[in-house]
């Protein structure tokens, strides 16, 4: 089969399609024919090297993946079913595998991280990670939602116990996951300000429900130009992967009890927690990271009735993987790069 593959961390050229061997599907795994595989930062990492984490290479990349079943043995779904393939893969017997928590399983891993991913025209997965593609959504969509919209959904729903009414700041609108988050928190009867690094940016948040999206790169104060906007009372909730960059503002602006919900640090994890305004505040700091196969088949629901929608900024052939990772190195996108086959 076609696969892109990472033999060694380096720039652009470290990714190449090849042809490779095909899986071969061991019992309770479902064996499916990729039609389209959204790309992630966790992507980027793997072709450039993450420090303090190593890479199983060689490496197929890719975790959202959207296709039809090939080869299924009694416990999958019938060969020719359209499907989505969940990202996260437990040991699916552990207490917390076994309680619903397959995102803290001590063997837990994801697609193109820990194993073989869906860049490749094959890919051999549990059985369990297979879903059935909700109808309405074609193969790019439904591999645009399932990483993003989980990690998401996990943040806002689960760990920052979103509430109608309730203001969020969401950073770095244009991203996948904030822009699942805009959705998520506008779902949920949230108020919903953004930051975005382009007016071009922000005119997309707003016009996905965002109430206010500020352009960080002209307005570097933006936590006093929200905190005018809620009437100096502040947010209840920030949504954020940016990290050091942001991480004193945001803690500025969080009205007492609030949360700060955060899955990643793109621009630094090294920060200064002020504890005394912690406590005296009553504020939270949450980690998260993914989310459960229980909550992805309550976003796929969503997602089949209209009330949610995955973000495609454009598409991408497999052959022209390269190029697609020039697209979101770019920061130029809104919403997912798809590669499709």
């Amino acid at each position: 089969m076609r696969a892109a593959i990472i033999r060694q961390h380096g720039g652009l050229d470290a990714i190449a399609v090849e042809e490779v061997p095909d899986p071969v599907r061991r019992p309770g795994e479902t064996l499916v024919r990729v039609r389209a595989v959204a790309l992630n930062h966790m992507d980027l990492w793997a072709r450039k090297g993450l420090p303090g984490f190593q890479f199983p290479l060689p490496l197929i990349p890719g975790c959202d993946i959207a296709g039809v079943v090939q080869e299924s043995g009694d416990g999958g779904l019938e060969p020719g079913t359209d499907v989505f393939l969940s990202p996260g893969v437990s040991c699916g017997v552990c207490i917390d595998c076994s309680s619903g928590r397959d995102n803290l399983c001590s063997r837990y891993g994801i697609l193109g991280e820990t194993q073989n991913g869906g860049c490749a025209e094959l890919i051999a997965v549990p059985d369990r990670n297979v879903h059935r593609k909700p109808p309405r959504l074609d193969f790019p969509a439904a591999a645009a939602f399932p990483l993003t919209f989980l990690t998401a959904w996990h943040m806002l729903v689960t760990r920052a116990r979103i509430a109608p009414g309730q203001t969020v700041l969401i950073h770095a609108a244009g991203s996948g996951v904030s822009s699942a988050a805009i959705q998520i928190a506008t779902l949920y009867g949230a108020r919903v300000f953004a930051t975005a690094g382009s007016p071009e940016k922000c005119a997309r948040a707003e016009a996905m429900g965002a109430t206010k999206a500020i352009d960080y790169t002209k307005e570097p104060d933006w936590s006093r130009r929200f905190f005018e906007l809620t009437e100096k009372r502040g947010v209840d909730i920030v949504f954020d992967h940016v990290g050091k960059a942001v991480f004193e503002g945001s803690l500025r602006l969080l009205r007492t009890g609030g949360t700060f919900v955060t899955c990643g640090a793109t621009s630094g994890s090294d920060v200064t927690l002020p504890l005394r305004r912690l406590f005296f505040k009553n504020l939270s700091v949450v980690g998260s990271t993914m989310g459960t196969r229980g909550e992805l088949l309550q976003i796929a629901e969503h997602l089949q009735a209209g009330r949610l929608e995955p973000m495609v900024d454009r598409t991408f052939p497999l052959s022209d993987i390269s190029a697609a990772h020039a697209a979101l190195e770019s920061r130029e996108t809104f919403g997912k790069i798809v590669v499709t086959l």
